[in-house]
């Protein structure tokens, strides 16, 4: 009974949604009075002289441009019990996150605001959106599965505790999301990965499981198990009502053919989210397409600067222009004051704002010029993948350095679950793709003076899960580097093959 009345208040809220989007620049402007009124309450605003009449000409003047290796020593003491440091009430949860480009884990603060005003309410959205977009649709008569991480909540004190994001959200669900989802919240919370995903998949394939939550490749993973289990021909014949998959953290290009072979229905949807530790930013514009809204009256204030100019040039998000490569900066009721998330996005459009995440800010190859961004990789893949018939699980591209051994170009690593009718053929197909969507490849591979063709190397099944095995990565919210500007991941993965 409960399933029509929570159908029914989701699409009441999509009018709200809409005239907050349509208001963007005016709830940005009074987001930033309250942000300033709460940071002139805090030890981090004492050290700037901050105000409550505080401007943003003055903000932008005092408060420094930050990565997290600048809030560290504040996150430490806040996480050691002093309180009042960035942000003017008590923190006691902290969400673990390992990210992509450093091997140093980071442990970012989930305030109370943060938790519900951004994280929770972002996911409402989503909701919000969904049946806008679908108004019969049926996810709420069944069970949504979450595929989160795989680390319990952690106790760092008395008064402090951390997990990944995942584990920290699911510990402040309220009660009828958890009887609405699966697998039970003692199994979703383990913490060893490969017994997780194997109690998950006995636990989970006879309910009646609508919609789904998580990162593609472990998806896959467990979707892939539950058929071995099963002996099942596809996803339906175990889950006939499933409708939706909700998915962030990479690309879903290159999945998009796996998903839609192991799920094959007209009626199944696939829904993209952009949520971070950090904050959750943004969520799909209308189906069928990869634009993202940008959420921007949920306790996030943004600022961004071109990707080729560097943080010397801020500008809030009132003066962004469509089709600039940006850097996202962002303030959050979380205490993170302009804080350098690492992700790069192009804005496709300003009312409402919407955009396309293009890579990160440390997550590309530019060891010639040639500034391969992580868009170009994945639209490269798709198309040579759907050329040649093939499939790919995972991969991760380095630059290969002139020498006498060697000469200058890039070196991919890609695991195939279905590998492509001629290998040579996927070369040339990626290689021609990367020229196609990027015309400082193409200026390098021209002629074949600066770069040569890539080279591409097939590797053995699983060689990526055993890599994050081995580096203690295991779970729904790691992922493998896709770009690298060394050759460090490329070597280290190469090394692990034996």
């Amino acid at each position: 009974m409960i399933s029509p009345v929570i159908n029914w208040y989701f699409k009441q809220r999509s009018e709200d949604l809409r005239e907050n989007l349509d208001r963007a620049n005016l709830k940005q402007e009074e987001l930033f009075v309250e942000l300033i009124e709460r940071l002139s309450n805090t030890r981090y605003g004492e050290n700037y002289q901050i105000s409550e009449k505080t401007t943003y000409e003055d903000f932008c003047a005092k408060v420094p441009v930050v990565v997290y290796e600048d809030l560290k020593p504040w996150i430490d003491r806040n996480m050691a019990g002093e309180q009042q440091l960035l942000w003017p009430s008590d923190i006691v949860w902290y969400a673990k996150s390992s990210g992509t480009t450093s091997n140093v884990a980071k442990f970012i603060p989930m305030s109370f605001e943060s938790l519900e005003y951004n994280h929770y309410e972002c996911s409402r959205e989503t909701l919000t959106q969904y049946c806008g977009f679908f108004p019969e649709t049926e996810i709420f008569k069944g069970k949504g599965l979450l595929i989160g991480g795989s680390h319990r909540v952690n106790e760092l004190n008395q008064n402090a505790f951390y997990g990944d994001l995942s584990a920290v959200l699911m510990n402040h669900l309220p009660a009828w999301v958890n009887w609405k989802s699966t697998p039970d919240m003692e199994i979703a919370m383990m913490e060893n990965w490969e017994e997780k995903l194997e109690k998950m998949a006995q636990s989970v394939y006879q309910e009646n499981v609508t919609s789904m939550s998580g990162v593609p490749t472990w998806t896959l993973v467990l979707l892939n198990r539950l058929l071995e289990i099963t002996g099942k021909n596809n996803i339906l014949e175990i889950w006939p009502n499933l409708e939706l998959f909700l998915h962030g953290g990479v690309s879903f290009e290159p999945y998009k053919d796996q998903f839609r072979s192991l799920i094959p229905s007209n009626k199944m949807n696939y829904f993209e989210t952009y949520n971070a530790s950090e904050g959750f930013f943004g969520l799909q514009a209308s189906p069928g397409k990869s634009d993202l809204l940008l959420m921007t009256h949920h306790g996030i204030f943004y600022e961004f600067y071109p990707v080729s100019k560097g943080a010397d040039y801020i500008i809030p998000l009132s003066d962004v222009v469509i089709g600039v490569n940006y850097a996202m900066v962002i303030t959050t009721v979380g205490g993170l004051w302009r804080y350098i998330i690492g992700d790069t996005i192009i804005f496709t459009d300003t009312k409402p704002y919407t955009f396309k995440i293009t890579g990160r800010t440390k997550l590309f190859i530019n060891a010639f010029g040639e500034e391969l961004v992580i868009e170009n990789a994945e639209s490269a893949i798709a198309i040579a993948s759907k050329e040649t018939a093939a499939i790919v699980t995972d991969y991760s591209a380095g630059p290969i350095y002139l020498s006498d051994q060697a000469d200058a170009g890039h070196e991919w690593l890609i695991e195939f679950s279905k590998e492509p009718k001629s290998l040579e053929e996927f070369i040339r197909v990626l290689d021609t793709a990367l020229k196609q969507t990027n015309e400082d490849y193409q200026a390098k591979r021209q002629g074949d003076i600066v770069m040569k063709l890539p080279k591409v190397i097939s590797v053995p099944k699983n060689t990526f899960h055993d890599w994050l095995k081995s580096k203690g990565k295991l779970g729904g919210q790691n992922k493998v580097p896709r770009l690298s500007n060394d050759r460090k991941v490329i070597e280290e993965i190469k090394a692990s093959m034996g």
